[in-house]
């Protein structure tokens, strides 16, 4: 992509309504516009990264044995009667009524519409285990939506329901989204932490909320210091293995996690005083087994190997695309702007013409870009001719993993610099090699 034909409206000044460092960021980096209270325009920009964290999400569903579809935004207030959550939900449903007088709501999740879906095609245990996700705009009418896409009232997310004969199963689903959630959150470069959690609205009796840390976070947790440093499960992990499954899910939880609404002072105390650890984090995904709760309420029920019928049990597991890509800023800048991580960079590599119009230096890019595009590379090429400060500038803001700087001198001996943005070091070398180093990192 060229500069000159994107469409990326930097901020030069701090936002003043803007409170911590990634609402600054994403609006200075032209990745969001605010339209009203809690509601953005995801830019160019922003909209390049949000793919890139839905196609991981995507591919860790996947992996884990989960199906994907897409259910409506607007829903029948019929189901949420059904289930008894139309009333009790609160002022954060918003409410409406279509041309019909019909009573509808912009669905804030989808416990209500999965397990219709689910009664009216499944009818037999050999259809089981089953799990849907899809990923999907929601809609909370918060109180005080702040902190831009962190707490929006509309925002995206991937929300997974399973559907199991019985609460062992039900466990080994939830055991599975666990595993597959602690491999989503590594791969988009975040170490999140699983605790314990309050049900909340969802209902149920098993809940886990994963935490990054953070000074900026909304929830106060308290956890043993180790969780820094446990395992990722791999990419060849057998999440049909009950036993394997299990045994991911109690490592993580046989240490002390928990947010402040399950805290227990008397556990966290008995951990000896230097392993322990509170503080401020950001949920990022939300997982709850509530077994019966929805199947019973609303009739989804299956002909079990008995022959008799049975209420099947129930999970459901939430991840927040449009909170997570703020996180991942809060989890990873610097003074200068974002540095993102390259499994959800905009772009891989920024060029900088430093002298666009100078032939040499034109002609060098040009072949630095046409070569790093071919090969697969997400890239920048500034061919703009604004100043060399502004755009180095905007290469550190929009963070990109590496910069190459092509100047009239170093071009003049074949070379280029090629900048790492996280560590900032500055290496000189030829236009193949930068080359080469680029596309073959890809």
């Amino acid at each position: 992509m060229r500069l000159s034909r994107y469409f990326l409206p930097i901020l030069k000044e701090n936002p003043k309504e803007a409170e911590i460092v990634s609402h600054r960021l994403m609006l200075r980096a032209g990745m969001i516009k605010q339209q009203s209270a809690g509601i953005y325009t995801w830019l160019p920009l922003g909209k390049r990264v949000l793919d890139k964290v839905n196609a991981i999400i995507r591919e860790e569903q996947n992996r884990s044995g989960a199906v994907e579809l897409l259910m409506p935004t607007l829903q029948s207030a019929e189901l949420w009667q059904e289930s008894g959550r139309y009333d009790a939900y609160g002022k954060e449903m918003l409410r409406i009524k279509d041309r019909q007088d019909r009573p509808m709501l912009y669905g804030p999740t989808n416990e209500e519409m999965i397990t219709d879906v689910f009664r009216s095609f499944v009818k037999s245990y050999k259809d089981l285990p089953l799990n849907l996700y899809h990923i999907q705009l929601k809609f909370r009418d918060e109180i005080r939506p702040r902190f831009g896409t962190m707490r929006s009232r509309e925002f995206l997310m991937k929300d997974a329901y399973s559907f199991d004969l019985n609460r062992e199963g039900a466990e080994h689903a939830y055991n599975r989204m666990f595993a597959a959630y602690l491999r989503t959150f590594s791969r988009l470069g975040l170490r999140a932490i699983p605790m314990r959690a309050d049900t909340g609205p969802i209902g149920g009796n098993l809940s886990h909320e994963f935490i990054i840390l953070a000074e900026t976070g909304e929830s106060e947790v308290f956890c043993h210091k180790d969780f820094v440093d446990f395992d990722i499960p791999p990419a060849d992990s057998d999440f049909n293995d009950v036993a394997e499954m299990r045994g991911i899910f109690e490592q993580w939880t046989s240490r002390y996690a928990a947010t402040s609404e399950m805290h227990d002072e008397a556990a966290f105390n008995a951990i000896p005083e230097t392993d322990r650890l509170s503080a401020r984090g950001i949920e990022v995904g939300h997982i709850f087994y509530f077994g019966t709760k929805y199947s019973e309420a609303m009739g989804a029920k299956v002909q079990g190997p008995d022959g008799k019928e049975h209420i099947v049990h129930m999970g459901s597991y939430g991840i927040g695309p449009t909170r997570l890509v703020p996180a991942i800023i809060e989890a990873s800048h610097d003074e200068n702007g974002i540095i993102w991580p390259k499994s959800v960079a905009p772009f891989e590599a920024v060029i900088i013409n430093m002298k666009a119009g100078d032939a040499a230096c034109d002609a060098a890019c040009e072949k630095i870009y046409g070569e790093v595009a071919k090969a697969g590379v997400d890239v920048l090429y500034d061919d703009t001719d604004e100043r060399a400060g502004a755009k180095f500038a905007t290469a550190d803001l929009i963070g990109a993993p590496v910069q190459i700087i092509a100047g009239p001198r170093s071009v003049a001996n074949g070379e280029v610099e090629v900048k790492d943005r996280k560590t900032g070091e500055r290496e000189t070398m030829t236009v193949e090699a930068a080359i080469a180093r680029v596309a073959t990192a890809n």
